[in-house]
């Protein structure tokens, strides 16, 4: 299937695997790559940018194909070294970076100087339309059902992707609620060019994570995840347990006086001891209501050649086939 995004970076298959935390090590973007879709090392993950030149190195080894770096900018007040981090991307010949968090604006000299096609994940037409002028190359629009943070304005996919369409010039791919053929179908219809997976990749062979946590996905429906700290406007949708509940009555007692420190417990330092140990209770992590749609385990080959399948099948002969009726 050739469309923009495959065109702009250079890989088979309109698939992107979005950066996760404490996911998106080389093993898994190297799987994704080498089955066709745009591979994400999720740069933060990666403590230091030495590590992360290690990281990259790694995956290369892996794979011969294209994949990308996750830059998220975080609204901290001790930043990460990010010219450091950009530094140790370009150096590993990385083409493709996947933004995210805060504005790139300050970064896309160093970016666009080295070559490097930037997308950047959006979750409002008025973001996207920002990264289009400020010069990202295409843009990610996750709608409300996205795992992670779905923004504030609650809008679904239904209506934001065809918006982000009547609006953008770049390309720009669908992300949250995508999971097979029937996803990327729905996506393309609405304008997008292409999808961007999380937690369906999560639940693959290759992906670093504990057994428990993938389990977690697959047990899980389209009700079992929750949104937290919405009264700090910083709403996060993350899949339910102990830990999540423990948090939710937090915010109940609290109220708007909820402050970030009241939840700290909760929500800081989780992802290496639920994704690395497996402590499913320890607290949040996000989870995309499309745990719905997950019942399997597959390498990420099977998951994409049958994406792939899926979606020849459906319009080829499923919509190909009601226009002949």
């Amino acid at each position: 299937m050739k469309t923009r995004i495959t065109e702009l970076f250079g890989i088979r298959h309109p698939i992107i695997q979005g950066g996760m935390h404490y996911v998106g090590f080389a093993e898994l973007a190297a799987a994704v790559s080498n089955a066709g879709g745009l591979g994400i090392i999720t740069g933060l993950t990666q403590k230091t940018p030495e590590l992360l030149a290690r990281e990259i190195a790694r995956c290369h080894e892996m794979t011969d194909k294209p994949f990308g770096v996750n830059l998220t900018f975080l609204p901290t007040f001790a930043s990460p070294p990010y010219p450091e981090y950009i530094a140790a991307i370009v150096e590993g010949g990385i083409k493709a970076v996947e933004t995210a968090g805060r504005s790139p604006e300050a970064y896309m000299p160093a970016l666009k100087a080295a070559g490097i096609k930037v997308i950047h994940k959006c979750t409002s037409v008025r973001h996207a339309l920002k990264a289009e002028r400020i010069g990202c190359d295409a843009v990610s629009v996750d709608g409300f059902e996205c795992g992670g943070h779905p923004g504030e304005d609650d809008v679904p996919n239904m209506i934001l992707l065809p918006r982000a369409a009547e609006e953008l010039k770049i390309p720009f791919v669908a992300s949250g609620g995508m999971a097979d053929g029937r996803s990327l179908v729905a996506a393309l219809a609405l304008g997008a060019e292409g999808m961007n997976m999380g937690t369906r990749f999560i639940a693959t062979k290759e992906a670093p994570v504990h057994a428990n946590v993938k389990q977690a996905i697959v047990n899980a429906s389209e009700l079992d995840t929750r949104l937290i700290m919405r009264s700090l406007r910083n709403t996060e949708r993350v899949i339910n347990n102990a830990g999540v509940e423990r948090l939710i009555e937090i915010e109940r007692q609290k109220g708007d006086a909820l402050k970030i420190d009241d939840i700290m417990d909760q929500v800081a330092g989780i992802y290496p001891k639920v994704m690395t140990e497996g402590e499913m209770d320890a607290g949040a992590w996000s989870c995309g209501m499309v745990a719905g749609l997950i019942h399997d385990v597959p390498s990420c080959a099977e998951l994409i050649d049958r994406i792939m399948a899926q979606a020849d099948d459906l319009i080829a002969k499923r919509l190909a086939g009601m226009l002949k009726g």
